[in-house]
């Protein structure tokens, strides 16, 4: 996802800690918890305020996340209303663990493994 909205990333690796279910697959709340961070960050850079998330209007979980994994979050402002944000999230795994060789491998192309569009709100005092 390329644009030219404010943008941020946030880059993590996800613990084998993180994974719950058989073939070491994480659930799909890890992503949205992520995209919270990410959007969180994203208020505070555009507005100078965390703000609050309304809710999301559309997620699609397209590929598994795995223990091992090292993603990305992106948080990209798509519309921005007097109090309202819509906000555009992609989780891309970036690189893959190996099974539990300690070995891993840079995907290219990252494989994007969830979209999601949401909206924030500024409280209205906050709103400028």
């Amino acid at each position: 996802m390329t644009t030219d909205h404010p943008t941020v990333v946030h880059r993590r690796y996800v613990a084998f800690s993180d994974a719950h279910y058989a073939g070491n697959l994480v659930d799909g709340a890890f992503a949205l918890k992520l995209f919270g961070d990410a959007g969180t960050d994203l208020g505070i850079e555009v507005d100078g305020h965390e703000g609050l998330f309304a809710g999301y209007s559309s997620v699609e979980f397209l590929a598994p996340i795995r223990g091992g994994d090292i993603v990305e979050a992106q948080a990209v402002l798509a519309e921005k209303g007097t109090r309202s944000r819509t906000i555009d999230f992609e989780l891309r795994v970036m690189c893959r663990a190996d099974g539990d060789t300690g070995r891993s491998r840079v995907l290219d192309p990252p494989i994007v493994a969830v979209r999601a569009r949401g909206t924030g709100v500024l409280p209205k005092e906050a709103a400028r």
